[in-house]
């Protein structure tokens, strides 16, 4: 019987077997994603994917696992492509929402979409096994966070 790397993995832990597939996903989709065509850096793709509503720039670094000082920059540079903008919140007039525009929503439709795709190659999960992974990954999201951002996520 060959001793192929499956088998030798095999017999780890099913701890380290899970540590092992998420920081090898990790390392594929990265590598992965700057195939995407896009003049955007991977903040800017970040935020637009995490822009699915508009939301205030407190709300968007919470979601972005960052602090909003860190994020100005990027809403300014894609608010002067005219990818999103900037609107009073009506439930809040003194705060503002980041709001996408056309433009905006064609590029995150479009990152969602090539996103989706790259994870499926990657992961090799059928929709059934992505739905579950998801499920335990936002487990396991809500608990890094419950016990305290890593500094490597602060930057």
């Amino acid at each position: 019987m060959p001793d192929d790397i499956s088998s030798r993995l095999g017999r780890l832990t099913p701890e380290i077997q899970a540590m092992m597939g998420v920081y090898a996903l990790y390392w594929k989709l990265e590598e992965s994603f700057d195939c995407i065509e896009t003049d955007l850096s991977h903040q800017e793709c970040h935020m637009l994917i995490k822009l699915d509503q508009p939301k205030r720039m407190g709300i968007l670094a919470a979601d972005m696992l960052t602090v909003p000082s860190t994020i100005t920059a990027t809403a300014d540079a894609l608010e002067e492509a005219g990818y999103l903008a900037r609107q009073r919140d009506p439930e809040d007039r003194r705060a503002w929402l980041l709001v996408l525009t056309e433009q905006g929503e064609e590029a995150r439709n479009m990152l969602v979409t090539v996103a989706g795709e790259l994870f499926q190659t990657a992961s090799g999960l059928n929709a059934e096994e992505t739905a579950e992974f998801a499920r335990l990954a936002r487990k396991i999201r809500d608990n890094i966070l419950k016990t305290g951002i890593p500094e490597g996520l602060k930057k």
